[in-house]
């Protein structure tokens, strides 16, 4: 049975647990839209933020480069070309290693080159959904709907399997949320556990495959099933990214009778929460 009609708060959007409910199980998000942070890499090209965007547009083009070559190529100063390659080191989107030498050692250190890393490419965008998408329509008109959830569940094992047992651990369904949550935000998915009156809120405020689960909500439900084995009872999905709320929300009631808990670090591929 639902539980009694309850406002929970997952970030700015508010989810009503009953009554709001349509045939998808999913409740739109009711709260205000949160303003949007414009940063400056996402800024026009003018500025600190387009000198940043062109060097590591150059590191992309023609790395390995030092930072002389970068300054000479974009008409900057040293300096000025060093504090963006240091901004870039410093958060991850390009790496430094050392000029081979060519001739005789002369003395001092060699040059650094420079180069993006993966999560610098990531900045001019890549074709990863679509690429995820398109394998996922081939599965489904070659293996069929099952061969689609058959994927989604084995996604889901490989995602939390690893860190199931210190969920499974945990002494209740609050402190397995906890624990869940943490699990999911080191896999990337910014996680956060909240009390309500009735229950816990898992509220997920980034999902990497989002974009593709608009298209195939069975991995919605892949993971769903796998919140309700890890948590040892039933839970209900309230909201998903993937159909337009700002967050992945679901209800982990703490009064509902617990299922049978996994004592394994496998996630099982059976429809555990049913």
């Amino acid at each position: 049975m639902p539980p009694d009609v309850t406002v929970l708060t997952c970030g700015w959007a508010d989810f009503a647990l009953a009554g709001d409910i349509g045939n998808t199980g999913v409740v739109k998000s009711a709260g205000p839209v949160a303003p949007v942070d414009v940063r400056p890499s996402e800024a026009p090209s003018t500025g600190e933020g387009g000198t940043r965007e062109a060097v590591a547009r150059l590191l992309m083009e023609q790395g390995p480069i030092t930072a002389a070559a970068v300054a000479a190529e974009l008409e900057l100063s040293a300096p000025a070309v060093r504090r963006h390659l240091d901004a870039l080191l410093a958060d991850g989107e390009a790496e430094a290693r050392s000029a081979p030498r060519r001739g005789p050692r002369g003395r001092g250190r060699p040059a650094r080159q420079y180069l993006l890393t993966d999560s610098g490419r990531a900045r001019f965008g890549h074709g990863y959904d679509e690429l995820a998408v398109a394998a996922l329509h081939y599965l489904a008109e070659h293996g069929g709907e099952a061969a689609v959830r058959g994927f989604a569940r084995s996604r889901v094992e490989t995602l939390l399997g690893a860190g199931a047992q210190q969920v499974t651990a945990a002494s209740g369904p609050h402190e397995r949320t906890e624990a869940l949550a943490a699990l999911l935000t080191a896999r990337g998915y910014a996680a956060q556990a909240r009390e309500s009156h009735t229950g816990v809120q898992l509220c997920q405020h980034h999902c990497p495959v989002a974009h593709v689960a608009t298209e195939f909500p069975e991995l919605c439900e892949a993971e769903t099933e796998a919140f309700a084995a890890l948590l040892g009872t039933h839970v209900q999905r309230l909201a998903t990214i993937a159909r337009g709320d700002s967050a992945c929300t679901t209800h982990v009631p703490l009064d509902a009778p617990e299922i049978r808990r996994l004592d394994t670090t496998t996630i099982p591929t059976g429809r555990q929460s049913e």
